[in-house]
């Protein structure tokens, strides 16, 4: 087996289509740094299954896809294919050439293919063990590898080892196997942990079963005997129901008639009462007013006194703001003659301070023109050296046209040679050259229009593909979406399915009894499933029906009995039987007028969708029930038909006759009634879901191959591209050189002794031009002189100048000091003549303040003495008002007092009709409280008749046994039975179809548990008899590639010696390899001692001792001859030659030792920037012979 070719399109820069065709030997692989030659090695490690990009030397795996350059455009995907000749079957594989592929898109997507079909990478990587080819193997030495064997950890070097030792593949089934063990035993484990805790609930589970079939005979018979108790005390219950309520009716007739009476009285009573209060309201004003005349006038009293003293206080002040007048002048005299003297203090400081600024202004002055002067000085120094910079460019101006003239005088020389060969061949035969230059002329059109071509078809694809992906992803998203609608919707369906197969919901009795549908034909099938109604109406429906919708419908009575003895015989409970053929004569609804009440929509029957046969069963159920639309209207009917009717609202609530009330949040968990319907509504739902999801996996298909079809288009386009434009460049050049060729060829003889004497004469010109350029590089030399000493003149100035710059600025600093204490002395002063003068005018305003409060006092003083006059004339005035008021208030109490005597009469009046109407309403309470008592009394027997069986009155009639007439007799056994049913205590009625289920469940368990314990048995014995394989092989085969390393390196490097070590106290198939070397003279050392060179020679040694024990089928080597020198090369390339009669190499190299050994070479190299191409081998031997 070898490699025969590598097809790479789009990977890394090979962006053009490039097929290497290899045979047996050595191929060499070369080109310049940089032209692509590592990403042959790169490709090929890729299309084995390299999933680490740093071993691509990327960062990300779109890396690999061709980027783009500046005249291209990135591609969407990269491809790699390598093929091998397989004749030998040396793969386990029926074909005899065997071709890998992978493909990458920008996308993310990627494939593999195993001739042309799509596969794994386990497929792939399964296909190479133990042959040294793959991504781990050694079949493939890139860069900087062969530094990393010997620099690797032991542990780390081991894998190469198990690979050459082929023992990998029987480690990948190992490592299968423990998964596969690891598996079974958390399989054992769950199974032993389930088992453990069935055993733990078989034996409670038996006895709660035999325990639970008691109960059920105990409870059988206590039903019975309570639903005919409940037949007699109901019976008794509505008899004195009745009987209630009509002494409730004289009584509240009575309460009306002394309500009446009550009313009159409190009416006249009102009349006087509002008299009184008029009266009342009347006194109390005129007593307020009194009283309020004598506040005033004390007030007023008060007033005076107080105004008296506020002139006697305004007198002080008067005093007090005259001494303080005086005062402040005092001190505001004071306060002007301060501030006068330090005023001419301040104006004295800012004159000295002028004197000073004056002085440090000249010395800033001189200051400035030596700052000047050293500016300028500076300024000549740069000017100095940029000239010596201007003059160095211009020297190197000078030397590179010296260097370009020398270059043309080579060139000279050469195009003299030339011309020399030209005048041999100068009278060749120009007779076709014409027609050659139209035909490759003509051959060139066609190429460029076929390339326009091309590549308005990529564009047009790519469009086309852009949108596709969008596309894509918007039927993607609707079939995901159908899907997750249709898998939900498909659950539901399969549950309420279920559930109506099995009956979930109905009671016990109910499901045994349909478990016989199929054996007896004339079971119709129950209630809920033959009834229909619109989905508004099923709340309604529900609870109208209570607990007949689980009745069971039969064709006729003999159906019913061989039920009823199915039933007895298996001891399952009671069923409610509806024979078709004995319901029919049932008791209609009468009162139609209640049906064009407001809110009443209808008898429950009329709402019902059924067959015709089932009409009756409608009818005999709900015929006698009415549906309203609300709670509101519901009670106001049962109001108007004296609680009589039985209506259910359709949020649930149910009236029934009597005046109970069932109502509150109604939770449907059993939903019997809408199964059917929504079942159907989810089977078309269904439908359509699952016509969406295909209609979109169609689409999603139908898009999918037509990208297919596109991408091979647009690859098959980029592969003819490419092909077009190296024929377009490979016409343009013959274009080219047949023009050449004609211009030479026209070309006389003559001709070309004229140029001959033109280049005789550009060889003086250039001649001249030198001389000329090596005067001026000397005068620039001289100027460069002549200004350094110039510049060193003027640093040396500048020195002593900056002294004098020194000694100034020192001077100016001074100054600046004195002026700065100076401008402290003036601003403090400033400061104080600020504050003196702010206390002027604080005085002066304090004054002006002090003078008016003087004026207001005096005139307050007046107003005061005016205030207290008006106030004396007031109180003279309410003296006469006061007496007015004292008689109305006589007459107003006198009119009360006869009022008030009138009153008590209505007081007795009053309170013995309060006592009748006390006395009345008590008795009508009594009897409400008792007529409720005794109908909550009868609604609790029919909840407890509902709760403890599900049955409801109609069902108990149909219960009664006429022998069951004692009372005392059917009590004490009823708590007879309770007591044995107490006596049980928790009973678990599931517990005897759990038993069955959790025993057959048992048995199965234990199969699995024994059938567990043999495969992990089977299993272990497998990972033991690998292990010994493995450890066997591989001791074998360690030893043989330690003796052939030592005599490998001692070939490699002249003598000396190498051994391989397994790291102690380690498992054997997981221990660490030491490499040992001791080059010839040298003591043993650490491989990490050693030079670079002796480093790689030692891994190549070890490379080539593992290829002669089991040669790979080929083998990729990328510079790993790099680091050694001329000699070792050589060595290199010998041994190489000696491995190639058995293992194909192909080697990307810069040596030429190693090209001389090869058979064949391929050149890679860039014609175009970022653009590997390859070059053809007599190109490559042509430029190796030169």
């Amino acid at each position: 087996m070898y490699l025969k070719s590598i097809e790479i399109h789009g990977f890394k820069s090979f962006a053009n289509r490039i097929n290497f065709q290899f045979h047996k030997g050595i191929t060499g692989i070369v080109g310049p740094n940089g032209s692509g030659k590592s990403n042959v090695a790169d490709a090929v490690r890729w299309v084995l299954g390299e999933q680490r990009i740093k071993q691509l030397r990327g960062s990300n795996m779109q890396d690999v896809i061709f980027s783009g350059t500046e005249a291209r455009k990135p591609m969407g995907y990269a491809y790699v294919a390598i093929t091998l000749d397989n004749s030998d079957h040396a793969l386990d594989i029926e074909y005899d050439e065997v071709t890998i592929a992978r493909r990458l898109y920008r996308s993310g997507e990627s494939e593999y293919l195993l001739n042309g079909t799509a596969c794994r990478l386990k497929d792939v990587s399964e296909l190479f063990y133990d042959t040294g080819i793959g991504k781990e193997g050694y079949s493939i030495i890139g860069q900087g590898q062969i530094d990393r064997i010997l620099s690797d950890k032991p542990e780390e070097r081991r894998e190469l080892f198990d690979e050459a030792a082929g023992i990998v593949k029987f480690k990948r089934r190992k490592e299968v196997t423990q998964k596969k063990l690891d598996s079974e035993q958390t399989n054992l484990i769950r199974v032993n942990d389930i088992l453990s805790e069935i055993e733990k609930q078989l034996g409670p589970l038996e006895r709660q079963s035999e325990k639970a079939q008691i109960y059920l005979q105990d409870r059988e018979r206590l039903k019975k005997l309570d639903v005919n108790l409940f037949l007699l005390d109901s019976e008794k219950a509505r008899n004195q129901l009745k009987e209630t309520e009509r002494l409730y009716g004289i009584a509240t007739e009575d309460l009306d008639k002394a309500k009446i009476d009550f009313d009159t009285t409190r009416e006249e009573y009102d009349k006087i009462e509002a008299e009184l209060e008029e009266l009342e309201k009347t006194i109390e004003e005129k007593r307020n007013e009194i009283s309020r005349t004598s506040v005033v006038r004390e007030q007023l009293e008060g007033n005076i006194k107080g105004y008296q003293a506020e002139i006697d206080a305004m007198k002080g002040s008067v005093e007090q703001f005259t001494s303080r007048s005086e005062k402040l002048k005092s001190d505001l005299e004071r306060a002007v003659a301060e501030r006068d003297k330090t005023s001419e203090d301040v104006e004295t400081s800012k004159s000295e301070l002028d004197k000073l600024e004056t002085s440090r202004t000249e010395a800033a002055q001189l200051l400035s023109e030596v700052e000047e002067k050293v500016t300028g000085l500076e300024a000549k120094i740069e000017e100095g050296k940029s000239r010596i910079l201007t003059t160095l460019d211009e020297r190197a101006d000078i030397k590179s046209r010296l260097a370009s003239i020398e270059t043309k005088q080579e060139q000279i020389r050469v195009r003299k040679s030339e011309l020399t060969g030209k005048l041999v061949n100068a009278r060749t035969d120009e007779s076709r050259q014409d027609e050659i230059i139209a035909e490759a002329e003509k051959k060139f059109e066609n190429l460029t229009a076929e390339i326009v071509t091309l590549r308005e078809s990529q564009i047009k694809i790519d469009s086309e593909l852009t949108g596709m992906k969008s596309i894509l992803a918007s039927k993607d998203e609707e079939l995901r979406s159908a899907q997750i609608a249709f898998h939900s919707d498909e659950t539901k369906l399969e549950t309420l399915r279920n559930m109506t197969e099995r009956y979930e919901g109905f009671g016990q009795s109910v499901k045994r009894v349909m478990e016989k549908k199929s054996d007896e034909h004339g079971l119709i099938g129950v209630v809920a499933d033959l009834l229909k109604t619109d989905e508004k109406f099923e709340v309604a429906i529900e609870v109208a029906l209570g607990g007949s919708i689980q009745n069971v419908v039969t064709d006729n009575e003999a159906t019913t009995q061989r039920m009823i003895s199915f039933l007895k015989r298996g001891k399952a409970g009671r069923v409610t039987f509806l024979p078709l053929t004995e319901i029919k004569n049932y008791n209609k609804f009468s009162k139609s007028d209640v049906l064009h009440e407001p809110g009443i929509i209808g008898t429950a029957d009329t709402l019902i969708h059924c067959d015709d046969k089932y009409k009756d069963v409608a009818g005999n159920l709900l015929g006698r029930t009415i549906v309203a639309d609300s709670e509101a209207h519901a009670s106001a009917a049962q109001r108007k038909y004296q609680h009589s009717l039985r209506i259910v609202t359709l949020d649930g609530e149910l009236y029934t006759p009597g005046g109970a009330i069932s109502g509150g949040e109604y939770r449907n968990n059993s939903n019997l009634l809408s199964r059917r319907r929504e079942i159907a509504e989810l089977e078309k739902k269904i439908a359509l879901g699952k016509k969406n999801a295909e209609d979109a996996q169609q689409a999603i298909t139908d898009t999918k191959n037509r990208r297919n079809i596109l991408r091979e288009q647009l690859a098959k386009s980029s592969s003819d591209l490419s092909m077009k434009q190296i024929e377009q460049n490979t016409a343009r050049i013959n274009v080219t050189m047949e023009k050449e060729k004609q211009a030479e060829a026209a070309g006389s003889y003559e001709q070309l002794k004229a140029e001959d004497r033109s280049i005789k004469e550009q060889t003086e010109d250039l001649t001249a031009e030198k001389d000329e350029i090596s005067r001026k590089l000397s005068e620039s030399e001289k100027t460069e002189t002549e200004i350094s000493q110039n510049i060193e003149a003027w640093q040396k100035e500048r020195e002593s100048v900056r002294k004098t710059l020194d000694e100034n600025s020192a001077a100016v600093a001074k100054w600046d000091l004195e002026i700065g204490k100076m401008r402290q002395s003036v601003d403090f002063k400033q400061q104080n003549l600020d504050r003196l003068t702010e206390d002027a005018d604080g005085f002066a305003s304090d004054l002006g303040e002090v003078t008016e409060h003087l004026e207001d006092s005096q005139k307050k003083i007046i107003s005061r003495r005016n205030d207290i006059d008006e106030i004396q004339q007031t109180i003279l005035s309410s003296h006469s008002s006061q007496d007015e008021s004292e008689k109305i208030l006589k007459d107003s109490t006198l009119r009360k007092e006869e009022l008030t005597a009138k009153q008590k009469d209505f007081f007795d009046r009053r309170e013995k009709l309060n006592d009748q109407m006390t006395s009345l309403d008590k008795e009508c309470f009594r009897l409400k409280t008792a007529k409720e008592r005794q109908q909550e009394a009868l609604d609790s027997k029919i909840n407890y008749l509902w709760d403890e069986y599900q049955v409801t009155p109609s069902d108990a009639e149909e219960m009664r046994d006429e022998e069951l007439k004692e009372l005392s007799l059917m009590k004490k056994e009823i708590d007879s039975l309770k007591q044995q049913i107490r006596d049980l205590g928790s009973v678990n009625v599931n517990a005897i179809d759990e038993y069955k289920e959790t025993r057959e469940r048992h048995t199965f368990l234990k199969t699995q548990h024994d059938d567990l314990i043999k495969a992990a048995e089977n299993l272990q014995k497998i990972i033991s008899e690998l292990d010994i394989s493995m450890r066997k092989q591989f001791k074998e085969q360690f030893a043989k590639i330690a003796a052939e390393f030592d005599t490998v390196f001692k070939e490699m490097f002249g003598g000396g010696h190498g051994s391989l070590e397994l790291v102690e106290d380690e498992d054997l198939l997981e221990a660490g390899i030491r490499v040992i070397a001791q080059p010839p003279g040298k003591k043993l050392i650490n491989i990490m001692q050693m030079s670079g060179g002796e480093k790689a020679l030692t891994a190549i040694a070890l490379l080539f001792a593992i290829q002669n024990l089991k040669p790979s089928p080929f083998c990729l080597l990328d510079e790993i001859e790099a680091a050694l020198d001329e000699s070792n090369v050589g060595r290199f390339a010998d041994y190489l030659r000696k491995l190639s009669d058995h293992t194909q190499f192909i080697v990307i190299t810069h040596r030429r030792g190693t090209m001389d050994r090869a058979d064949r070479l391929y050149g890679i190299t860039m014609q175009e920037k970022g653009v590997s191409t390859l070059v053809s081998v007599n190109l490559i031997d042509k430029e190796l012979t030169n």
